[in-house]
């Protein structure tokens, strides 16, 4: 008797265990069928104006993309355009004296400092003559008096304005925008700039223009020299000055694609490590197979 309970109780075990687990899930979000009607059209008509408004802003900007009015500058090959490729730190030597000899006149670069040149284009020496030329008001000192001093590596680049409202003055009311990250704020980047830069034109009928200067109905034409003697022809200039905004506009950009490479040379051996990883040492989980035998 005692046996035979044993043997009813292991059964009735057996068959607890094999019962099947039923799980209770959540019910079902209610479908778009099911709602009611005056929400039924509240949602057609939001998409229904959702997709014509995006619709109607596309259009309207295919067509101003495509107008005559608007050039849109041609990709040009530059040399630091490649994903490992850096910068010619000699163009952005000569594209600083560009900016020191012609675009300083109008154009500031407050978000550079002298010292940024040190090791990119020049050396610290280099870099220390160049800001002492530069007379910067300081102060007050202890008679509460402001003073001048020769530039220090810690100076940014003088203003030429003292003011936004001297600026517009001297530009006929246009105020010159700042360069230091303007290759970033227009659209094409570099590519706009050389543009912009190479755009001079044949000078009208009655204009003379002298040898080493080009006629331009917005900017007058400048004679320059470089001190690794170059030949400064219009597009050299207008490269070297857009190597020089890009690498103001974006100093961590040789940084950048080292930390990139390294990046790239160290997932190559890291990830056919996890590949072995996963492929041998967790074969024997992932192959593993639970069967479950029915109850008899």
């Amino acid at each position: 008797m005692a046996a035979l309970r044993a043997t009813t109780l292991a059964g009735s075990g057996r068959a607890l265990l094999s019962v099947p687990k039923t799980l209770k899930t959540p019910k079902a979000n209610m479908s778009f069928a099911a709602l009611p009607r005056g929400k039924k059209v509240a949602l057609t008509t939001l998409g229904v104006v959702t997709a014509g408004g995006a619709g109607l802003a596309l259009m309207l900007h295919q067509s101003v993309k495509a107008s005559d009015l608007e050039l849109h500058p041609p990709n040009y090959p530059w040399s630091h355009a490649g994903p490992l490729s850096s910068l010619d730190h000699a163009s952005i030597r000569r594209g600083y004296e560009v900016y020191k000899q012609v675009c300083s006149a109008c154009h500031s670069m407050e978000y550079l400092a002298f010292r940024n040149l040190v090791g990119v284009s020049h050396t610290e020496d280099e870099v220390k003559v160049i800001a002492e030329e530069v007379e910067v008001v300081d102060g007050p000192d202890e008679n509460g008096e402001m003073f001048t001093r020769p530039g220090k590596l810690s100076d940014y680049f003088p203003k030429p304005y003292p003011n936004p409202e001297a600026a517009r003055v001297a530009n006929n009311g246009a105020l010159p925008p700042d360069l230091s990250y303007i290759v970033n704020a227009r659209h094409g980047g570099e590519d706009y700039v050389f543009s912009l830069l190479t755009g001079y034109c044949e000078p009208p009928a009655g204009v003379s223009v002298r040898e080493g200067l080009y006629y331009n109905p917005y900017f007058p034409g400048q004679i320059l020299e470089y001190g690794d003697g170059t030949p400064a022809t219009m597009s050299q200039v207008a490269k070297d000055v857009c190597t020089f905004l890009r690498w103001a506009a974006e100093p961590e950009h040789d940084q950048r694609k080292r930390m990139g490479l390294k990046l790239i040379m160290g997932a190559a051996i890291l990830v056919p490590l996890l590949y072995y990883m996963k492929r041998h040492r967790w074969s024997v989980l992932k192959s593993r197979k639970i069967a479950y035998r029915p109850p008899k």
